[in-house]
């Protein structure tokens, strides 16, 4: 359920190895009155705090103040958003650059021996992102998302970079209700090397939401090393990658050195909202902002491996659904009414359960895979040669979940080749603690299908609405129907050039 960030904390003979990290005591005046020894426990909070260089040297989280009502059509999130990057100090320590290798002689050693001398002043980093709970699918934490953006802004600006918050328009919600989307990040690191190539990189800042509630081991706001591991909402997907690419920055900066091209960054907010308002921003930019672009690198995506690294040059698409049963106007009792009217929850169930096969994992939605190519020979060869362990991936990247399928071949085309649907949750019912015999008015199934190459997202969602309703309709039942597509995002492909 946590997102993993892997820090290797033990010893090594290898060249440039990462010191052992020693987290020791941490003072409460650091903390705000938390006082703990991190070393005793198996759960290790990492807090900016306990890894600035002295308790006297106070971490300030940057406070959020809107001066305009995020749901007002007339507020301005982009003067919102540098406003907060103008007035915010980072609060992060600054690197050490008490290195013995020549940066000019020996660059990678040079880069090695920082990143290692280094490696606390990262993790202090990462953990005040991973702090910030920049929950775009959650508007009571938009204004969290905006500050996301500012402190990224205010960093990319710290490092010499040229940032535009770019407007991306109203978010409309599924209750009809208007909201702004926070601003893309466009930032550019200009090379003084001549004709230096231009390479532009994808991140994003939101997240999606988490609570130690859903399964999280860990507080999912609050980095946590764990087993040499790093725990917290983010970490991974997205704001530890985007970091780093900062930190490729902050090296050159710091010794003066060129950058090896020019480098662009677009930075959204809305990635895990199906990236609304992107793609039209990224149109109109197309001849001004991209006209330089050689390349692009997408920093969101996993290797099929723990060892080996790989190449992604395509990603599925995805099509978010929520079907709502609406009964009454008003919470029952089950006790005084269970057995006289037609449950909400028992309708959903029903329909959720006509969705997947649980025991091969096929869609049972007709036309689904109308759209979806034939597998040739050729292509399930190039599958059987890859190189993935299928033991590795079931005992350490899925956790122990039992797989569908122990073929090599099998699980890498569920993963990327095929469309998939998963069952996300069911709002509005009771999934708290204890016991509660409650009959809710309403409820909303939340299901996604992953979509490949050639489908396309009207053909899904009519083939699922159809479905939907048709079994709906098969159940007699009084209550009411809503089948919404919540965002949807298409697929990319890209075929390999080796001219990059």
């Amino acid at each position: 359920m946590s997102e993993e960030f892997t820090l290797n904390i033990e010893e090594s003979n290898a060249p440039h190895a990462p010191p052992k990290v020693d987290y020791g005591a941490v003072p409460a005046s650091a903390t705000g009155g938390f006082s703990s020894n991190l070393a005793s426990s198996p759960y290790h909070p990492v807090t900016p705090q306990n890894l600035l260089p002295s308790p006297s040297i106070p971490y300030k989280p940057m406070t959020v103040q809107m001066q305009q009502d995020l749901s007002s059509a007339e507020c301005d999130a982009v003067a919102s958003v540098q406003t907060m990057a103008d007035e915010c100090e980072l609060g992060f320590r600054e690197t050490n650059q008490s290195i013995t290798a020549d940066p000019a002689k020996d660059l990678y050693k040079a880069m090695y021996e920082w990143i290692d001398l280094n490696q606390n002043v990262f993790v202090s980093r990462l953990a005040e992102a991973v702090a910030i709970p920049s929950v775009s699918g959650d508007p009571t934490l938009r204004p969290r998302v905006l500050q996301t953006v500012a402190w990224a802004t205010k960093w990319c600006e710290s490092l010499g970079g040229v940032t535009e918050p770019v407007d991306l328009g109203l978010q409309t919600l599924p209750d009809g209700s208007r909201i702004v989307r926070p601003p893309a990040l466009f930032a550019t690191f200009e090379s003084t090397l001549p004709d230096a190539p231009t390479l532009c990189v994808y991140g994003h800042l939101d997240v999606q939401p988490a609570s130690k509630e859903d399964g999280w081991d860990t507080e999912p706001f609050q980095l946590t090393e764990k087993d040499g591991n790093l725990y917290g909402r983010g970490a991974t997907d997205d704001k530890g990658p985007v970091l780093c690419w900062l930190w490729f920055v902050e090296f050159h900066r710091k010794f003066n050195l060129p950058l090896p091209c020019n480098l662009k960054c677009v930075f959204e907010g809305m990635e895990e909202s199906g990236s609304e308002g992107l793609e039209e921003c990224l149109k109109s930019v197309s001849e001004t902002f991209f006209h330089d672009v050689d390349g692009i690198c997408i920093s969101d995506n996993y290797w099929m491996g723990l060892e080996r690294p790989c190449v992604t040059w395509g990603i599925r698409g995805n099509v978010y659904f929520a079907v709502e049963v609406r009964g009454g106007t008003k919470d029952l009792h089950s006790g005084a009414h269970g057995g006289a009217v037609q449950e909400p929850m028992t309708d959903l169930i029903k329909i959720m359960s006509t969705l997947v096969d649980s025991a091969t994992g096929k869609i049972l939605v007709p036309g689904i895979y109308d759209e979806v190519d034939e597998l040739t020979e050729e292509e399930k060869e190039r599958y059987e040669r890859c190189d993935f362990d299928v033991a590795s991936y079931a005992n350490e990247d899925t956790g122990g979940m039992p797989l569908l399928s122990q073929d090599k071949a099998t699980i890498l085309m569920a993963r990327s080749r095929y469309p998939t649907l998963s069952l996300h949750g069911i709002e509005r019912a009771f999934a708290g603690a204890g016991a509660k015999t409650v009959i809710p008015r309403t409820v909303v199934g939340k299901f996604s299908i992953r979509t490949v190459p050639h489908m396309t997202i009207d053909h899904v969602a009519e083939c699922v609405k159809r479905h939907v309703v048709k079994v709906f309709d098969t159940l007699g039942s009084k209550n009411r129907l809503k089948v919404n597509v919540i965002h949807a995002g298409k697929v990319v492909l890209e075929r390999w050039s080796p001219e990059w």
